[in-house]
């Protein structure tokens, strides 16, 4: 799973400053669109696809999603707890069912608008088509926009094993059961870093 901060407008590609760079949107010519994000409220409100929780909140989400997983439900996990993040930045995104998806104090509810996965009660704006395109998300990947942050990955299999969030759902852990972690790895070693431009 890529993850990227929007980054603020001194981060801009520059091609006298070394180390700055985007990720083109159709080819290595061609720019992300410059237009700003914003959120309108949404009503009603679409229905939950994906939960999603950032920093703080992974370990609580993977410890609910484990215990969705003994109660039965089919859920696919992708996981950034690379040790090189600060935690803050660590990510866990679990798809499934509306009536299967856990719940953790911090997590947000993420709806499909488009393609784009985005919270429940708000729409970006301009149109997530046109957020889904400049994240650089190809056709069969997962894209999800909330505020401040944007992930971009490849869908993960469903979890076969609720044993392998249990690592997650520790301090400073990551994913301790190697075929389950295979979904978050392969996720991260096929989605090139992208940056957002909103």
């Amino acid at each position: 799973m890529t993850t990227a901060q929007p980054p603020s407008p001194a981060d801009r590609h520059d091609p006298a400053r070394p180390g700055s760079h985007h990720r083109a949107v159709d080819g290595p010519s061609t720019r992300p669109p410059a237009f700003p994000l914003h959120w309108e409220r949404r009503e009603p409100p679409l229905p939950a696809a994906a939960v999603l929780a950032l920093g703080d909140a992974v370990p609580a989400l993977a410890a609910a999603a484990r215990e969705r997983l003994r109660a039965g439900a089919r859920l696919g996990v992708l996981l950034d707890d690379d040790p090189g993040l600060p935690a803050a930045d660590h990510a866990l995104l679990v798809l499934g069912a509306e009536a299967d998806l856990p719940w953790a104090d911090g997590a947000r509810y993420l709806g499909r608008d488009a393609g784009l996965l985005v919270p429940t009660t708000a729409r970006p704006g301009p149109a997530a088509a046109l957020w889904r395109r400049a994240l650089g998300a190809v056709e069969g990947q997962l894209c999800a926009l909330v505020p401040g942050r944007a992930l971009v990955a490849d869908p993960p299999p469903p979890l076969t094993s609720p044993d392998a969030l249990d690592a997650p759902a520790g301090p400073g852990a990551s994913a301790a059961d190697p075929a389950a972690a295979d979904a978050p790895a392969a996720a991260a070693s096929t989605a090139a870093p992208r940056s957002v431009r909103p």
